[in-house]
């Protein structure tokens, strides 16, 4: 058994380090790690700090800066695990939370997992607009497509590889999530959730996503929705 871990990065020089060594280190008992970073045009060092001989990991360097979201598409065609999570590059969520996500798919209990923030009542968010950002979308997701979502922009999206890779994407940048959702759910794919641990940081600190964002997930949701 095989899980491999797509982690796309962007200037993260801070915390690329850190997030590769709580990855290589969390037990996740008999399972294989496979970890898949797409460095998506660096220009703060983190790729040459890629480039050395002390990453041994697979690593994919885009040659010109694509988007998050076209960075997990490049990711997922180099994976060759039986299970594939998504992990960002910097310290917002724990590795820690990998094993009970992982273990119903590789039971055959459910093709795909969230890790829900808000299942675990945290109180941490990176600031009101995101959080409420964040709920929004949720609740969009779930009015159009009769799901129960708690929260649909984590970052933890857990699949078999079979399914993820027979799902067609067009992402280029944080529309990764509300795309891979709303296709999951119109082949009528039950999405479950977990709670998990979460860490945010601030725009100060790096953080990337913002409103205009938010107003594209809504419209990424509604476009797949009524799209054949």
């Amino acid at each position: 058994m095989k899980l491999s871990i797509v982690i796309p990065c962007y200037n993260e020089i801070d915390t690329i380090s850190k997030i590769l060594k709580r990855v290589e280190e969390v037990d996740i008992g008999p399972i294989e790690k496979e970890i898949v970073i797409v460095d998506d045009f660096s220009t703060d060092g983190t790729r040459e700090l890629l480039r050395s001989n002390g990453i041994p990991h697979k690593v994919v360097f885009h040659e010109k800066n694509m988007g998050k979201g076209f960075a997990l598409r490049t990711g997922f065609e180099h994976v060759t695990g039986d299970v594939v999570i998504v992990q960002d590059a910097d310290l917002e969520y724990d590795p820690n939370d990998y094993k009970q996500l992982i273990e119903p798919i590789f039971r055959g209990e459910c093709q795909v997992m969230y890790g829900s923030r808000n299942r675990k009542g945290n109180q941490l968010h990176s600031g009101p607009l995101f959080y409420a950002g964040g709920k929004v979308v949720t609740w969009v997701t779930n009015i159009l497509y009769g799901s129960r979502l708690t929260d649909e922009p984590t970052c933890y999206k857990v699949f078999s590889r079979e399914l993820l890779q027979s799902i067609p994407l067009e992402c280029k940048r944080f529309e990764f999530c509300p795309e891979i959702t709303a296709k999951v759910l119109k082949r009528g794919i039950k999405i479950r959730e977990l709670p998990i641990s979460y860490y945010p940081r601030k725009v100060s600190e790096g953080k990337k996503i913002n409103w205009k964002d938010g107003v594209e997930a809504i419209w990424t949701l509604i476009k797949f929705r009524f799209k054949n």
